[in-house]
């Protein structure tokens, strides 16, 4: 079973074998009664990774390993109990196996009770023991992040995806990678550079791959072009299973870019210098190529002077401006920058202590894991129409904190797309609980989507008093158009609040304001209520004051009762002039 076990390791953390070859082994030593085999293998079964879904048979397998104490079985079965996934959903009896987890080592269970103590999940909200959670799972992910800056994440919202058609999810399309594949091949520099990032750092739906980055980036340098240079440098720095570390080789064309005047040739030279990689340490040199990195904006220019001036490297130790050099890093999106700002803050080094500013921060950073790979995965088999896969997914992810992914599990049960139970009242009110803490998170979509559930009774009682509240805090706190509209519909019809026609014009006039799509529905809208308004004051005889009326009459708004009149010969025409039977 071990012998299984660790060539089944051996390809599936190899880059040039396939995953499926690796799983069949792994099943082959859970079948002997190896432990870890058998934990993975739960988790595969249970995610549809490489295996078959199966959540009945992955849940078994969690029970008998969490009875021997395998920290990841208790996580497992926390999952289970916190979605519903093949037992009823208790949120009680899936904190304490997520506590049971996170006590014996569980990266995944800590994440998630960082996450519960910071949003207040089944938990009072306590900053501090979230800062705990987050502090140890950040110091994991931080110790794993070469100097590519940390994973690429690709955020994609099903909800925006379906309500604009021209969304951009970042993922690129597979025939725009065989196009610049064809131009890299003909000898176009800037697609083979392209391409070459693209293979080296991962991400917009294709998998990281230093072999195919290091074949780019060749051909590039042999052109003579200067960045390509410095990523080679990169490549043979950091090493990898296809590419042998090698200093000197590193130092060759980091060397080749710098005196190019390429910043990350210069950055290069100076973490060589810095570490005394094929070199010796020299933090006078160091500071020198750093400086002239970050002079050209370069963010691990900017990190490693951020590092420099904190530790005190060859530098009169400066907290101030490390804190300066950190917050321009962290602007480029470097998780390490993340990381070192979360510490300060932690510690209050250099700065004011802030508890939740660090837990914001260890919370970004903890979301660049390499498990963050999972929501793609789950936007891949949603795209295959593989819900159940998908689902689970976005339900793992929704307990380590991903607000993506909390809003995307709402998404598929309020479409029906997973059923949560026998019927589509269960669906709703566990769809109710993902939207909830995805508008906790600043999506304003999901306010949005919560304000719909209480005015129509969708997992909880109608309410307009809510409705009208959520509307409220999107359109105030994210100017959300749609939310404008809602509360312009229910000021022009007393739901919830006082009837004030008034006010319904301007939350209307505020939605056209606020997006281009909304100008359609807000001039029927308006059409619609100054037709009210209209025969109002003709049955109530107020004639002079409709014609003169600041806000609703004739006076004012001429254009759409001019649009109304026109779109009713337009009526009239198309009636008399169809054809006769």
């Amino acid at each position: 079973g071990a012998i299984l076990y660790r060539n089944a390791m051996a390809i599936l953390n190899s880059t040039n074998r396939t995953k499926a070859e690796g799983y069949a082994l792994l099943l082959e030593a859970s079948e002997t009664g190896h432990q870890e085999a058998k934990i993975k293998v739960a988790w595969a079964m249970l995610l549809g990774t490489n295996l078959p879904q199966n959540i009945e048979k992955a849940r078994d397998l969690f029970i008998e390993l969490a009875s021997v104490g395998i920290a990841d079985a208790h996580m497992g079965i926390g999952l289970l109990y916190a979605a519903g996934l093949s037992v009823a959903a208790n949120p009680a009896k899936a904190l304490v196996h997520y506590i049971m987890a996170a006590v014996g080592g569980s990266i995944w269970a800590r994440m998630a009770l960082g996450y519960r103590y910071w949003a207040g999940v089944s938990l009072t909200a306590n900053c501090e023991r979230s800062l705990e959670y987050y502090r140890l799972v950040a110091n994991a992910v931080a110790n794993e992040v070469q100097m590519s800056g940390g994973m690429v994440i690709q955020r994609v919202r099903l909800l925006d995806e379906v309500d604009n058609p021209g969304y951009n999810s970042g993922i690129l399309d597979n025939d725009l990678i065989e196009y610049y594949q064809l131009l890299a091949e003909k000898g176009d520099v800037q697609a083979q550079v392209g391409l070459g990032q693209l293979h080296y750092q991962g991400g917009r739906g294709v998998a990281q791959d230093h072999q195919k980055a290091l074949h780019y980036f060749l051909q590039a340098a042999d052109a003579g072009n200067p960045l390509a240079m410095a990523f080679l440098g990169r490549i043979y720095l950091e090493g990898s299973e296809m590419v042998k570390a090698d200093n000197a080789t590193a130092y060759k064309y980091f060397k080749k870019a710098a005196d190019l005047g390429n910043p990350v040739g210069q950055s290069g030279l100076g973490m060589m210098h810095l570490e005394g990689r094929g070199v010796d340490r020299d933090y006078s040199k160091a500071l020198k190529y750093f400086s002239q990195a970050a002079e050209q904006g370069w963010v691990d220019g900017q990190l490693q002077l951020g590092i420099m001036h904190f530790s005190g490297l060859g530098v009169r130790r400066d907290y101030k401006l490390a804190n300066r050099y950190f917050t321009l890093a962290s602007q480029s999106g470097h998780v390490l920058a993340f990381y070192n700002l979360a510490q300060m803050h932690a510690t209050g080094t250099g700065i004011m202590r802030s508890c939740s500013t660090a837990v914001e921060l260890y919370k970004n950073v903890a979301e660049r894991g390499k498990w963050g790979e999972k929501l793609m995965e789950a936007h891949s088999h949603y795209r295959d129409m593989r819900y159940g896969e998908a689902f689970v997914h976005y339900a793992l992810l929704s307990e380590l904190g991903y607000e993506v992914a909390q809003s995307n599990a709402a998404f598929m049960l309020d479409r029906g797309e997973m059923q949560a139970g026998a019927d589509r009242g269960e669906a709703y009110m566990r769809a109710f609980v993902y939207w909830g803490r995805a508008a906790v998170q600043g999506y304003s979509a999901a306010q949005v989507k919560l304000g719909d559930y209480h005015y129509y009774g969708l997992g909880t009682a109608v309410d307009y008093e809510q409705a009208a509240l959520h509307y409220r805090l999107a359109s105030d706190q994210h100017q959300n158009a749609q939310a404008m509209f809602n509360l312009g519909y229910m000021h022009e019809h007393g739901l919830g609040m006082h009837q004030d026609v008034h006010l319904a014009k301007r939350c209307y006039d505020m939605a056209a304001d606020a997006s281009p799509d909304a100008k359609i529905p807000v001039a029927l809208a308006l059409i619609k209520l100054n037709l009210k308004s209209t025969v109002k004051y003709f049955t109530q005889g107020n004639w002079s004051e409709w014609i003169f009326s600041e806000s609703l009459g004739l006076a004012i708004n001429w254009d759409i009762y001019l649009l109304t009149t026109l779109i009713a010969t337009l009526g009239l025409l198309v009636y008399f002039r169809r054809p006769l039977r």
